[in-house]
Protein backbone atom coordinates (compact mmCIF):
# COMPACT_ATOMS: atom_id res chain seq x y z
CA UNK A 1 0.00 0.00 0.00
CA UNK A 2 2.95 2.44 1.00
CA UNK A 3 4.52 1.49 -2.18
CA UNK A 4 1.78 2.46 -4.50
CA UNK A 5 1.10 5.82 -2.60
CA UNK A 6 4.44 6.76 -2.47
CA UNK A 7 5.60 5.97 -6.35
CA UNK A 8 3.04 7.91 -8.15
CA UNK A 9 4.80 11.20 -5.95
CA UNK A 10 8.42 9.72 -6.70
CA UNK A 11 7.74 9.57 -10.27
CA UNK A 12 6.17 12.53 -10.53
CA UNK A 13 9.27 14.63 -8.60
CA UNK A 14 11.42 13.46 -10.91
CA UNK A 15 9.61 14.47 -13.83
CA UNK A 16 9.97 18.00 -12.21
CA UNK A 17 13.47 17.91 -11.68
CA UNK A 18 14.74 16.90 -14.84
CA UNK A 19 12.63 20.11 -16.72
CA UNK A 20 14.46 22.58 -14.08
CA UNK A 21 17.98 20.82 -14.23
CA UNK A 22 20.20 21.21 -17.23
CA UNK A 23 20.53 18.60 -19.68
CA UNK A 24 23.32 16.81 -18.66
CA UNK A 25 26.48 16.66 -21.72
CA UNK A 26 27.80 13.56 -23.68
CA UNK A 27 31.16 13.88 -23.19
CA UNK A 28 33.10 15.36 -20.31
CA UNK A 29 35.08 17.97 -22.50
CA UNK A 30 31.36 19.91 -23.47
CA UNK A 31 30.87 20.68 -19.66
CA UNK A 32 30.74 24.40 -19.57
CA UNK A 33 31.41 26.67 -16.21
CA UNK A 34 30.85 29.91 -15.85
CA UNK A 35 33.96 32.56 -15.89
CA UNK A 36 35.29 32.78 -12.28
CA UNK A 37 35.87 36.05 -11.19
CA UNK A 38 38.41 36.49 -9.00
CA UNK A 39 40.63 39.09 -7.59
CA UNK A 40 44.17 38.57 -5.48
CA UNK A 41 43.84 39.87 -1.83
CA UNK A 42 46.06 43.64 -1.64
CA UNK A 43 48.77 43.17 0.54
CA UNK A 44 48.44 46.60 1.82
CA UNK A 45 45.77 45.57 3.33
CA UNK A 46 47.76 43.50 5.89
CA UNK A 47 51.00 44.93 6.34
CA UNK A 48 52.11 47.04 9.24
CA UNK A 49 55.56 48.14 9.50
CA UNK A 50 55.68 47.94 13.37
CA UNK A 51 57.83 50.40 16.01
CA UNK A 52 59.68 47.74 17.01
CA UNK A 53 61.36 46.78 13.92
CA UNK A 54 59.72 44.38 11.78
CA UNK A 55 57.10 44.31 9.23
CA UNK A 56 54.34 42.31 9.83
CA UNK A 57 51.50 40.94 7.62
CA UNK A 58 48.41 40.42 9.95
CA UNK A 59 45.71 38.50 8.55
CA UNK A 60 42.79 37.70 11.13
CA UNK A 61 40.61 34.12 10.10
CA UNK A 62 37.67 33.51 13.01
CA UNK A 63 37.30 29.78 10.96
CA UNK A 64 39.10 27.85 13.88
CA UNK A 65 40.25 28.78 17.57
CA UNK A 66 44.27 28.42 16.14
CA UNK A 67 46.83 31.25 15.45
CA UNK A 68 49.64 30.88 13.65
CA UNK A 69 52.99 33.05 13.87
CA UNK A 70 56.00 32.68 11.49
CA UNK A 71 58.86 35.08 11.20
CA UNK A 72 61.50 34.91 8.12
CA UNK A 73 64.63 35.98 9.38
CA UNK A 74 67.76 37.55 7.18
CA UNK A 75 69.79 34.68 7.87
CA UNK A 76 71.49 31.69 6.03
CA UNK A 77 74.04 29.15 5.15
CA UNK A 78 75.68 32.12 2.64
CA UNK A 79 76.80 34.11 6.06
CA UNK A 80 78.80 30.26 6.99
CA UNK A 81 82.25 31.54 7.67
CA UNK A 82 84.69 29.41 5.12
CA UNK A 83 85.66 26.04 7.17
CA UNK A 84 82.30 25.92 9.59
CA UNK A 85 80.07 25.04 6.91
CA UNK A 86 76.83 24.00 8.59
CA UNK A 87 76.70 26.78 11.29
CA UNK A 88 73.45 28.55 10.10
CA UNK A 89 72.06 24.77 10.10
CA UNK A 90 73.15 24.02 13.57
CA UNK A 91 72.08 26.74 14.69
CA UNK A 92 68.08 26.44 13.30
CA UNK A 93 67.85 23.36 13.93
CA UNK A 94 68.90 23.70 17.87
CA UNK A 95 67.40 27.15 18.50
CA UNK A 96 63.73 25.09 19.15
CA UNK A 97 65.38 22.15 20.44
CA UNK A 98 68.24 22.97 22.49
CA UNK A 99 66.27 24.54 25.00
CA UNK A 100 65.71 28.13 26.23
CA UNK A 101 67.68 29.73 29.77
CA UNK A 102 64.50 28.90 31.72
CA UNK A 103 63.87 25.91 30.21
CA UNK A 104 65.94 22.74 29.46
CA UNK A 105 65.32 20.93 26.00
CA UNK A 106 63.32 18.46 27.56
CA UNK A 107 61.13 20.92 29.60
CA UNK A 108 60.38 22.95 26.47
CA UNK A 109 58.88 19.89 24.44
CA UNK A 110 56.90 19.12 27.47
CA UNK A 111 54.78 22.63 27.61
CA UNK A 112 54.49 22.32 24.34
CA UNK A 113 53.36 19.42 24.21
CA UNK A 114 50.70 19.98 27.11
CA UNK A 115 49.97 23.22 24.93
CA UNK A 116 48.98 20.98 21.98
CA UNK A 117 51.53 24.07 20.31
CA UNK A 118 53.97 23.03 17.60
CA UNK A 119 57.25 25.57 17.41
CA UNK A 120 60.03 24.67 14.77
CA UNK A 121 62.95 26.35 13.81
CA UNK A 122 65.67 25.93 10.37
CA UNK A 123 68.26 27.98 8.85
CA UNK A 124 68.20 27.40 5.01
CA UNK A 125 70.40 28.80 2.35
CA UNK A 126 69.19 32.31 2.22
CA UNK A 127 66.73 32.60 5.08
CA UNK A 128 65.91 31.12 8.36
CA UNK A 129 62.29 30.45 9.94
CA UNK A 130 60.80 30.18 13.44
CA UNK A 131 56.95 29.04 13.41
CA UNK A 132 54.49 29.06 16.13
CA UNK A 133 50.89 27.04 15.63
CA UNK A 134 48.44 26.83 18.91
CA UNK A 135 45.51 27.48 20.36
CA UNK A 136 44.29 31.00 20.19
CA UNK A 137 43.18 30.54 23.88
CA UNK A 138 46.72 30.14 24.69
CA UNK A 139 48.54 32.71 22.52
CA UNK A 140 49.97 34.82 25.64
CA UNK A 141 52.10 32.09 26.94
CA UNK A 142 53.31 30.46 23.40
CA UNK A 143 53.99 33.90 22.67
CA UNK A 144 56.39 33.90 25.82
CA UNK A 145 57.90 30.94 24.95
CA UNK A 146 58.47 31.94 21.30
CA UNK A 147 60.06 35.35 22.59
CA UNK A 148 62.35 33.08 24.74
CA UNK A 149 63.59 31.38 22.04
CA UNK A 150 64.65 34.07 20.11
CA UNK A 151 66.23 36.32 22.50
CA UNK A 152 68.05 33.48 25.28
CA UNK A 153 68.34 29.84 23.12
CA UNK A 154 70.58 27.34 25.30
CA UNK A 155 71.79 25.76 22.39
CA UNK A 156 72.01 22.44 25.26
CA UNK A 157 75.90 20.86 24.68
CA UNK A 158 74.34 17.55 24.77
CA UNK A 159 71.81 18.47 22.00
CA UNK A 160 74.37 19.95 20.14
CA UNK A 161 76.45 16.77 20.34
CA UNK A 162 73.48 14.24 19.03
CA UNK A 163 73.01 16.73 15.98
CA UNK A 164 77.06 16.13 15.48
CA UNK A 165 76.32 12.94 15.61
CA UNK A 166 73.30 12.64 13.60
CA UNK A 167 74.79 15.17 10.66
CA UNK A 168 77.76 12.95 10.54
CA UNK A 169 75.63 9.77 10.21
CA UNK A 170 74.11 11.62 7.17
CA UNK A 171 77.33 13.04 5.56
CA UNK A 172 78.18 9.59 5.47
CA UNK A 173 75.46 8.66 3.40
CA UNK A 174 76.13 11.33 0.83
CA UNK A 175 77.65 8.22 -1.87
CA UNK A 176 75.17 5.96 -1.18
CA UNK A 177 72.28 6.84 -3.64
CA UNK A 178 73.03 8.77 -7.02
CA UNK A 179 70.31 11.24 -6.43
CA UNK A 180 72.72 12.95 -3.59
CA UNK A 181 75.32 12.50 -5.82
CA UNK A 182 73.78 14.33 -8.72
CA UNK A 183 72.56 17.12 -6.41
CA UNK A 184 76.17 18.05 -5.37
CA UNK A 185 77.79 18.15 -8.67
CA UNK A 186 74.80 19.70 -10.12
CA UNK A 187 75.44 23.28 -7.35
CA UNK A 188 79.33 23.12 -8.41
CA UNK A 189 78.48 22.87 -12.62
CA UNK A 190 75.43 25.62 -11.88
CA UNK A 191 77.61 28.52 -9.57
CA UNK A 192 81.10 27.47 -9.45
CA UNK A 193 82.66 25.24 -6.67
CA UNK A 194 83.74 28.31 -4.90
CA UNK A 195 80.12 29.63 -4.71
CA UNK A 196 79.20 30.29 -1.37
CA UNK A 197 76.16 27.57 -2.64
CA UNK A 198 78.39 25.13 -4.13
CA UNK A 199 80.35 24.85 -0.71
CA UNK A 200 78.83 22.11 1.64
CA UNK A 201 79.87 20.31 5.39
CA UNK A 202 82.19 18.15 5.73
CA UNK A 203 83.50 16.21 8.58
CA UNK A 204 85.87 18.66 9.55
CA UNK A 205 83.10 21.57 9.46
CA UNK A 206 80.58 20.08 11.42
CA UNK A 207 83.37 18.87 14.24
CA UNK A 208 84.83 22.15 14.42
CA UNK A 209 81.47 23.87 15.38
CA UNK A 210 81.16 24.68 18.98
CA UNK A 211 78.22 25.96 21.28
CA UNK A 212 79.69 29.57 21.34
CA UNK A 213 79.99 29.87 17.43
CA UNK A 214 75.95 28.96 17.40
CA UNK A 215 75.61 31.72 20.40
CA UNK A 216 77.84 34.36 18.17
CA UNK A 217 75.75 33.84 15.39
CA UNK A 218 72.38 33.84 16.50
CA UNK A 219 73.25 37.17 18.79
CA UNK A 220 74.52 38.68 15.15
CA UNK A 221 71.45 38.30 12.90
CA UNK A 222 68.42 37.04 15.17
CA UNK A 223 67.36 40.69 15.28
CA UNK A 224 63.95 42.13 15.23
CA UNK A 225 65.03 44.59 12.47
CA UNK A 226 66.16 41.19 10.44
CA UNK A 227 62.86 39.96 10.98
CA UNK A 228 59.90 39.72 8.56
CA UNK A 229 56.58 38.43 10.35
CA UNK A 230 53.52 37.09 8.94
CA UNK A 231 50.67 36.19 11.40
CA UNK A 232 46.89 34.29 10.98
CA UNK A 233 44.08 33.18 12.66
CA UNK A 234 41.70 33.25 15.10
CA UNK A 235 42.04 37.06 16.66
CA UNK A 236 41.32 40.89 16.75
CA UNK A 237 44.17 42.87 13.95
CA UNK A 238 44.31 46.03 16.23
CA UNK A 239 45.10 43.70 19.27
CA UNK A 240 47.10 41.49 17.48
CA UNK A 241 49.67 44.82 16.29
CA UNK A 242 49.93 45.39 19.59
CA UNK A 243 50.87 42.45 20.78
CA UNK A 244 53.51 42.06 18.14
CA UNK A 245 54.76 45.63 18.86
CA UNK A 246 55.44 44.26 22.66
CA UNK A 247 56.54 40.52 21.22
CA UNK A 248 59.56 42.93 19.69
CA UNK A 249 60.06 45.50 21.77
CA UNK A 250 63.18 46.19 23.88
CA UNK A 251 65.49 43.32 22.30
CA UNK A 252 67.97 41.93 24.73
CA UNK A 253 70.82 42.53 22.21
CA UNK A 254 72.14 44.72 19.06
CA UNK A 255 71.93 42.44 16.03
CA UNK A 256 73.82 43.47 12.69
CA UNK A 257 72.49 43.95 9.16
CA UNK A 258 73.56 40.77 7.17
CA UNK A 259 75.34 41.91 3.91
CA UNK A 260 73.91 41.32 0.46
CA UNK A 261 73.82 37.61 -0.69
CA UNK A 262 76.93 37.07 -3.16
CA UNK A 263 75.87 36.58 -6.69
CA UNK A 264 79.71 36.28 -8.51
CA UNK A 265 78.40 32.87 -10.68
CA UNK A 266 81.25 31.15 -12.61
CA UNK A 267 79.06 27.98 -14.06
CA UNK A 268 80.60 25.26 -15.77
CA UNK A 269 81.24 25.59 -19.32
CA UNK A 270 79.77 23.43 -22.32
CA UNK A 271 80.41 19.54 -22.45
CA UNK A 272 79.18 16.48 -20.55
CA UNK A 273 80.23 16.07 -17.26
CA UNK A 274 80.42 12.12 -15.97
CA UNK A 275 80.85 10.50 -12.33
CA UNK A 276 81.20 6.93 -12.66
CA UNK A 277 78.76 5.19 -10.15
CA UNK A 278 77.66 0.98 -10.44
CA UNK A 279 73.98 1.49 -10.27
CA UNK A 280 71.37 0.56 -12.53
CA UNK A 281 70.14 3.80 -14.09
CA UNK A 282 71.87 7.04 -15.30
CA UNK A 283 70.54 9.95 -14.08
CA UNK A 284 71.24 13.18 -16.14
CA UNK A 285 71.08 17.02 -15.77
CA UNK A 286 70.80 19.48 -19.04
CA UNK A 287 72.08 22.48 -17.40
CA UNK A 288 72.06 26.38 -19.34
CA UNK A 289 72.53 29.88 -17.79
CA UNK A 290 68.70 31.08 -16.11
CA UNK A 291 67.28 34.72 -15.68
CA UNK A 292 65.94 36.47 -13.02
CA UNK A 293 62.49 36.78 -12.13
CA UNK A 294 62.50 40.32 -12.83
CA UNK A 295 63.05 39.49 -16.30
CA UNK A 296 60.66 41.29 -18.61
CA UNK A 297 60.61 37.65 -21.00
CA UNK A 298 59.94 35.65 -17.77
CA UNK A 299 55.96 35.60 -18.20
CA UNK A 300 56.95 33.83 -21.70
CA UNK A 301 59.52 31.84 -19.98
CA UNK A 302 57.47 30.46 -18.48
CA UNK A 303 54.73 29.37 -20.75
CA UNK A 304 57.52 28.16 -22.72
CA UNK A 305 59.30 25.81 -19.95
CA UNK A 306 55.88 24.60 -19.26
CA UNK A 307 55.09 23.40 -22.94
CA UNK A 308 58.78 22.25 -23.39
CA UNK A 309 58.85 20.05 -20.12
CA UNK A 310 57.07 21.65 -16.78
CA UNK A 311 53.71 20.72 -17.65
CA UNK A 312 53.88 16.98 -16.57
CA UNK A 313 52.21 14.58 -19.50
CA UNK A 314 50.97 17.82 -21.45
CA UNK A 315 54.73 18.53 -22.07
CA UNK A 316 56.87 17.25 -25.19
CA UNK A 317 59.92 16.11 -23.53
CA UNK A 318 57.78 13.69 -21.29
CA UNK A 319 55.44 13.23 -24.41
CA UNK A 320 58.83 11.58 -26.09
CA UNK A 321 61.00 10.36 -23.58
CA UNK A 322 58.17 8.59 -21.15
CA UNK A 323 55.05 8.14 -23.40
CA UNK A 324 56.62 7.75 -26.70
CA UNK A 325 59.65 6.16 -26.16
CA UNK A 326 59.27 4.43 -22.85
CA UNK A 327 63.02 5.46 -21.38
CA UNK A 328 62.22 7.39 -18.38
CA UNK A 329 59.36 6.78 -15.75
CA UNK A 330 59.72 11.09 -15.43
CA UNK A 331 61.06 13.49 -17.45
CA UNK A 332 60.62 17.40 -17.56
CA UNK A 333 62.55 20.61 -17.23
CA UNK A 334 62.70 23.64 -14.92
CA UNK A 335 63.40 26.99 -15.65
CA UNK A 336 62.80 29.19 -12.20
CA UNK A 337 63.29 32.79 -12.19
CA UNK A 338 66.52 33.44 -9.65
CA UNK A 339 65.78 36.02 -6.75
CA UNK A 340 69.01 36.88 -5.69
CA UNK A 341 71.14 35.37 -8.50
CA UNK A 342 69.70 33.89 -11.92
CA UNK A 343 68.98 30.68 -11.15
CA UNK A 344 69.34 27.62 -14.02
CA UNK A 345 67.74 26.10 -16.41
CA UNK A 346 67.74 22.39 -15.71
CA UNK A 347 66.32 19.37 -17.47
CA UNK A 348 66.15 15.69 -16.44
CA UNK A 349 65.55 12.44 -15.99
CA UNK A 350 66.41 8.87 -15.01
CA UNK A 351 66.92 5.98 -17.61
CA UNK A 352 68.61 2.76 -17.70
CA UNK A 353 72.19 2.90 -18.61
CA UNK A 354 72.23 1.76 -22.23
CA UNK A 355 69.46 4.41 -22.86
CA UNK A 356 70.81 7.46 -21.30
CA UNK A 357 72.15 8.86 -24.28
CA UNK A 358 69.66 8.33 -26.98
CA UNK A 359 67.42 10.05 -23.97
CA UNK A 360 69.53 12.79 -23.89
CA UNK A 361 69.41 13.42 -27.93
CA UNK A 362 65.57 13.34 -27.42
CA UNK A 363 65.62 15.92 -24.91
CA UNK A 364 68.25 18.05 -26.88
CA UNK A 365 65.96 17.61 -30.21
CA UNK A 366 62.72 19.27 -28.23
CA UNK A 367 65.03 21.88 -26.96
CA UNK A 368 65.89 23.05 -30.20
CA UNK A 369 62.87 22.23 -32.13
CA UNK A 370 61.53 24.70 -29.49
CA UNK A 371 63.80 27.45 -30.44
CA UNK A 372 63.23 26.87 -34.57
CA UNK A 373 59.15 26.69 -34.93
CA UNK A 374 56.44 27.98 -33.03
CA UNK A 375 54.19 26.23 -30.40
CA UNK A 376 50.73 25.22 -31.79
CA UNK A 377 47.45 27.03 -30.20
CA UNK A 378 46.62 24.24 -28.28
CA UNK A 379 49.90 23.77 -26.19
CA UNK A 380 49.90 27.58 -25.72
CA UNK A 381 46.33 27.83 -24.49
CA UNK A 382 46.89 24.94 -22.22
CA UNK A 383 50.18 26.09 -20.70
CA UNK A 384 47.89 29.59 -20.06
CA UNK A 385 45.21 27.34 -18.36
CA UNK A 386 47.60 25.98 -15.52
CA UNK A 387 48.46 28.73 -14.43
CA UNK A 388 45.59 30.81 -14.64
CA UNK A 389 43.22 28.87 -13.61
CA UNK A 390 44.78 27.27 -10.78
CA UNK A 391 46.18 31.08 -9.81
CA UNK A 392 43.28 31.34 -6.84
CA UNK A 393 44.78 28.45 -5.10
CA UNK A 394 47.85 30.54 -4.15
CA UNK A 395 45.60 32.50 -1.68
CA UNK A 396 42.80 29.77 -0.80
CA UNK A 397 43.77 30.31 3.06
CA UNK A 398 44.30 32.83 5.23
CA UNK A 399 47.28 31.34 6.20
CA UNK A 400 48.84 31.16 2.69
CA UNK A 401 47.83 34.67 2.46
CA UNK A 402 50.27 36.09 5.06
CA UNK A 403 52.92 33.65 4.36
CA UNK A 404 52.76 34.59 0.43
CA UNK A 405 53.22 38.74 1.21
CA UNK A 406 55.77 38.08 4.04
CA UNK A 407 58.06 36.19 1.58
CA UNK A 408 57.16 38.85 -0.74
CA UNK A 409 58.23 41.25 1.76
CA UNK A 410 61.34 39.53 2.33
CA UNK A 411 62.77 38.74 -1.03
CA UNK A 412 61.90 42.88 -1.99
CA UNK A 413 59.40 42.41 -4.35
CA UNK A 414 56.62 44.45 -2.14
CA UNK A 415 58.98 47.04 -2.93
CA UNK A 416 59.80 47.07 -6.57
CA UNK A 417 55.87 46.00 -7.62
CA UNK A 418 53.45 45.60 -4.84
CA UNK A 419 50.73 44.95 -7.19
CA UNK A 420 52.91 41.83 -8.99
CA UNK A 421 50.11 39.54 -8.31
CA UNK A 422 47.24 41.36 -9.19
CA UNK A 423 48.64 41.40 -12.74
CA UNK A 424 50.07 38.22 -12.74
CA UNK A 425 47.51 36.37 -15.05
CA UNK A 426 46.96 39.50 -17.45
CA UNK A 427 50.75 39.26 -18.23
CA UNK A 428 50.85 35.30 -18.92
CA UNK A 429 47.49 36.35 -20.81
CA UNK A 430 49.13 38.32 -23.33
CA UNK A 431 51.99 35.94 -24.58
CA UNK A 432 51.89 34.88 -27.70
CA UNK A 433 53.18 32.09 -29.81
CA UNK A 434 56.15 34.12 -31.54
CA UNK A 435 57.16 35.70 -27.48
CA UNK A 436 57.55 31.33 -27.16
CA UNK A 437 59.64 30.61 -29.77
CA UNK A 438 61.46 34.37 -29.08
CA UNK A 439 62.58 33.59 -25.62
CA UNK A 440 63.31 29.87 -26.55
CA UNK A 441 65.77 30.94 -29.24
CA UNK A 442 67.60 33.41 -26.77
CA UNK A 443 67.78 31.01 -24.33
CA UNK A 444 67.81 27.24 -25.26
CA UNK A 445 70.75 26.74 -26.94
CA UNK A 446 71.63 22.78 -27.05
CA UNK A 447 75.35 23.42 -28.28
CA UNK A 448 76.00 25.59 -24.85
CA UNK A 449 74.77 22.85 -22.36
CA UNK A 450 76.25 21.31 -19.84
CA UNK A 451 75.39 18.21 -19.36
CA UNK A 452 75.49 16.11 -15.28
CA UNK A 453 75.44 12.35 -15.97
CA UNK A 454 75.42 10.26 -12.94
CA UNK A 455 75.97 6.57 -13.41
CA UNK A 456 77.80 3.17 -14.53
CA UNK A 457 80.81 4.78 -16.75
CA UNK A 458 81.14 1.82 -18.83
CA UNK A 459 77.78 0.60 -19.47
CA UNK A 460 76.25 4.20 -20.53
CA UNK A 461 79.21 4.96 -22.95
CA UNK A 462 77.98 1.22 -24.74
CA UNK A 463 75.08 3.30 -25.59
CA UNK A 464 71.95 1.82 -27.28
CA UNK A 465 72.36 -1.26 -30.02
CA UNK A 466 69.63 0.72 -32.39
CA UNK A 467 70.75 4.38 -31.69
CA UNK A 468 74.24 4.80 -31.79
CA UNK A 469 74.72 8.21 -30.42
CA UNK A 470 78.10 8.98 -28.66
CA UNK A 471 77.44 10.71 -25.18
CA UNK A 472 80.96 12.37 -25.98
CA UNK A 473 79.30 13.60 -29.37
CA UNK A 474 75.98 15.25 -28.12
CA UNK A 475 77.60 18.54 -27.00
CA UNK A 476 80.62 20.32 -28.79
CA UNK A 477 83.26 19.89 -25.78
CA UNK A 478 85.34 17.34 -24.50
CA UNK A 479 83.98 14.84 -22.16
CA UNK A 480 85.14 15.23 -18.52
CA UNK A 481 85.11 12.69 -15.59
CA UNK A 482 83.96 13.78 -11.97
CA UNK A 483 85.66 12.10 -9.38
CA UNK A 484 83.41 10.45 -6.90
CA UNK A 485 83.85 12.49 -3.68
CA UNK A 486 84.57 11.28 -0.07
CA UNK A 487 80.95 11.82 1.69
CA UNK A 488 82.89 13.23 4.91
CA UNK A 489 85.65 15.24 3.34
CA UNK A 490 84.36 15.77 -0.09
CA UNK A 491 87.73 15.16 -1.41
CA UNK A 492 88.41 13.19 -4.83
CA UNK A 493 88.32 9.22 -3.93
CA UNK A 494 91.08 7.59 -5.67
CA UNK A 495 89.77 5.21 -8.60
CA UNK A 496 90.02 1.36 -7.18
CA UNK A 497 90.01 2.44 -3.56
CA UNK A 498 87.72 1.03 -1.39
CA UNK A 499 85.94 3.70 -0.04
CA UNK A 500 85.16 4.57 -3.84
CA UNK A 501 83.25 1.44 -4.30
CA UNK A 502 79.43 1.78 -4.75
CA UNK A 503 77.12 -0.52 -2.90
Amino acid sequence: MLIRVLLPALTLAVALSAETLPAIPPRPEALKFPTLNYEPPDPREYRVALKAGPVAYVVPDRELPLVTVSILVRSGAYLDPVGQEGLAAFTGGLLVRGGTTSKTAEALDERLAFLAAQMGASIGDDLGTVSLNLLSKDLPEGLAILREVLTQPRFKADKLELQRQQTLQALQQRNDDSSSIEARELENLSYGNQFWAARQPTSGSVNSLKREDLQAFHRRWFHPSNFIVSVSGDFDRATMVQTLEKLFADWPFQGEVPPPIPSNLKPAGAGVYLVNKDVPQGRVSILLPGVMRDDPDYPAILLMNDILGGGGFTSRIMNRVRSDEGLAYSAGSAFPGGVWYPSTFRAGFQSKSRTVTYATSIVLEEMKRMAAGPVTDEELQTAKRSFIESFSENFNTKSKVAGIFAREEFTGRFAKAPDFWKGFRQRLDRVQREDIQRVAAKHLHPERVSILVVGNKEEILKGHPDHPISLEKLVPAPLTELPLRDPLTLEPIKAGSESGTAK
